[in-house]
């Protein structure tokens, strides 16, 4: 008999309706301002690092459970190395 295969847990996505899509340069730019108002004056600092740590980690969610799991497809998906991949996801704990 063979293994059961490892299936993942499913969320539910964050999806506005059809008709009220909005894109995800809008909603960065949203979340952008969102971000410089909450500072208060104060000086944000490292923000090119911090944009990828919280886009990047949802990134690689979305992708390897758009791809079943398949780190070949899902680095194929997103345009990179698979094993860039790999070492993104050990870096987010994402590996399995």
């Amino acid at each position: 008999m063979a293994p059961k295969k490892k299936t993942r847990a499913h969320r539910e996505p964050l999806v506005r309706p059809a008709s009220r899509a909005v894109p995800l340069r809008t909603m960065t730019e949203e979340a952008l301002n969102s971000y410089f108002e909450s500072l208060n004056g104060h000086k944000p600092g490292q923000l090119y690092d911090l944009v990828l740590r919280e886009v990047e980690e949802p990134l690689f969610r979305a992708v390897l459970d758009y791809a079943a799991g398949n780190q070949s497809r899902a680095a194929d998906i997103l345009g990179i190395n698979r094993g860039t991949l790999r070492k993104k996801l050990k870096t987010y704990g994402l590996g399995t």
